[in-house]
């Protein structure tokens, strides 16, 4: 896919300068950057999904009742195995 994007000179310069640096062309730079924004992305989201688990977790946790006999869930987990 070709995408052409209209950038003021100052910002080419600077882009251009940059991709020298790291020793590529141009649109090589530019999908570099692309990538590491699509990624920075992806793991915010993540983040955000897990959180928002995190705090689902948090609010059932908040109405389970204490077990009447004291038990953990270690102690059904190793009585189920006797």
């Amino acid at each position: 896919m070709n995408l052409n994007i209209e950038l003021p000179d100052e910002s080419v310069a600077r882009l251009e300068k940059q991709a020298a640096a790291h020793g590529v062309s141009l649109e090589a730079w530019v999908q570099e950057l692309a990538r590491e924004k699509a990624r920075e992305d992806d793991s915010l989201a993540n983040r955000r999904k897990a959180q928002a688990a995190a705090a689902r977790i948090l609010e059932i946790q908040k109405r389970v009742k204490p077990d009447p006999q004291g038990w953990t869930i270690r102690d059904y987990i190793d009585h189920g195995r006797l």
